[in-house]
């Protein structure tokens, strides 16, 4: 029924068409089936946390009027569908559909087995290895020395969880530090009860820091590796073009912050007094431990290019932690799962999306490209708008770097601007009477994010 064939498609990220096969380049009516798809999975994530908190409202009554514990299997659907991870894989079962409907299905079965699921697979295995104890345990113990070194009060502990902690994320990944930061600042500093508007602060600050702190180096989240691995970037290009300007702005964020707030922080203090939090959780971890398990982060950080050898690697790292589980956390896969399951969604959506999003990027300053970046990412994970960025041929390296800081400049505006966002809200949320309101989180978020914003612009890559 078609004559075009989806190999005239703009599929792959990895082999963006060039500028004159985009030129003369002519949307079907497939191409508009997959775009409505791609943006029905968009607003699906938008409504993800309304979809679990309706969940669990429905799960509560139907505890209270069956006088069971146990979920139904339709509560149990309605908690699987507002999981932000699984959504555009899920939206990809219907994409599926579309191409055997207007193909057949050998090529749609060519299609999604065509797609490079290399970083879906990296980012399971990078966040299974990161967030074992001894590596959770080092970075806590930084974050304690650090706190003791300012003073030990309640601010001090403050500033450092939002300091020190998003940049630690460049080594644990960014759902690491979010995940420790988030549970020490509900330990040392909500606790104490502040005010409404530094509770917000404070709140949008964790996802600002987070989102900017993991760019030190190329593994910290899905959408750092997404960029840095199509655009050819090392570790060291990584910290001396943006690493040095994200703990730049992120010191800067918070120092506003909490001069702004220097009042409400001297009585905090004042009522905490010293903070009783000194030692890490349980016993130390040995050195050996520790060095193992960097080096087998450093391995699989060097052969992350052959998934072969980086997950052959993993298994051997689980045989190590089976011998060694008295100084271990169980290894929690669920979460890393997920976060992989969503790339390996988002890689077969975005594939087919360069019709729409090369005329949408392509011909604004880099100014603009900045803000138009970091705008979208606020409606959407930072994620999806840096995969679907690479789909750009030959855009130059200043473009690239406009892009890139907007993505992880916009990615607190919102809980769903980053993936590790959805943790600390869930986290944290029992912290806000009535719930995390967006509106305020959004207002909050502006300040640290302009300052980002300037810190980048200012010194941009010419």
């Amino acid at each position: 029924m078609w004559s075009l064939s989806l190999s005239a498609i703009p599929i792959c990220a990895d082999s963006p068409l060039s500028s004159s096969e985009l030129e003369g380049f002519a949307p079907s009516l497939f191409h508009y089936v997959s775009a409505f798809l791609f943006f029905c999975s968009v607003l699906h994530t938008l409504f993800a946390s309304k979809m679990q908190a309706y969940a669990h409202k429905q799960e509560l009554a139907h505890q209270q009027r069956y006088r069971s514990t146990e979920r139904s299997f339709r509560h149990h659907v309605l908690f699987f569908l507002g999981e932000v991870e699984i959504i555009f894989a899920l939206w990809a079962i219907p994409l599926a559909i579309a191409i055997i409907s207007f193909f057949n299905w050998e090529t749609a079965v060519n299609y999604i087995d065509s797609r490079n699921y290399t970083e879906a697979l990296f980012v399971f295995v990078i966040l299974a290895l990161t967030a074992t104890r001894p590596i959770v345990h080092i970075a806590e113990v930084a974050i304690i020395w650090a706190a003791r070194w300012l003073g030990g009060s309640l601010s001090a502990w403050w500033f450092t969880l939002l300091t020190l902690g998003p940049l630690l994320g460049s080594l644990l990944t960014e759902a690491g530090a979010m995940a420790l930061c988030a549970l020490l600042l509900s330990k040392q500093f909500y606790a104490h009860r502040p005010s409404v508007k530094l509770s917000y602060a404070t709140l949008a600050l964790l996802f600002v820091n987070v989102s900017v702190g993991g760019v030190l180096t190329t593994f910290a989240s899905p959408a750092v590796l997404i960029l840095s691995r199509c655009w050819h970037w090392t570790n060291y290009e990584m910290l001396t073009l943006f690493g040095w300007k994200a703990a730049l702005g992120i010191t800067l964020a918070n120092l506003i912050y909490w001069f702004f707030f220097r009042k409400e922080f001297t009585e905090l203090d004042r009522k905490s007094k010293q903070n009783p939090y000194t030692e890490p959780t349980g016993h130390p971890v040995p050195w050996w431990i520790l060095l193992i398990h960097l080096f087998f982060i450093v391995w699989v950080v060097f052969v992350s290019h052959y998934p072969a050898i980086f997950i052959a690697s993993f298994l051997f790292f689980i045989g190590f932690h089976q011998a060694t589980r008295n100084h271990q956390y169980p290894i929690l896969l669920a979460r890393p799962m997920l976060i992989a399951l969503f790339l390996g969604g988002l890689v077969i959506h975005g594939g087919l999306q360069g019709w729409w999003v090369v005329p949408l990027l392509e011909g604004h300053s880099r100014g603009s490209v900045m803000g138009i970046s970091m705008l979208l990412t606020g409606f959407n994970d930072n994620t999806a708008i840096s995969y679907l960025a690479t789909l750009i041929p030959n855009w130059g390296r200043p473009f690239e770097y406009a892009l890139f800081t907007g993505v992880i400049a916009g990615g607190g505006l919102t809980v769903i601007g980053n993936a590790p966002n959805p943790a600390g809200y869930s986290m944290l949320k029992h912290h806000f009477e009535g719930g995390v309101k967006p509106i305020k989180l959004f207002l909050s978020a502006l300040c640290p994010t302009i300052i980002l914003y300037l810190i980048f612009y200012l010194f941009q890559v010419n």
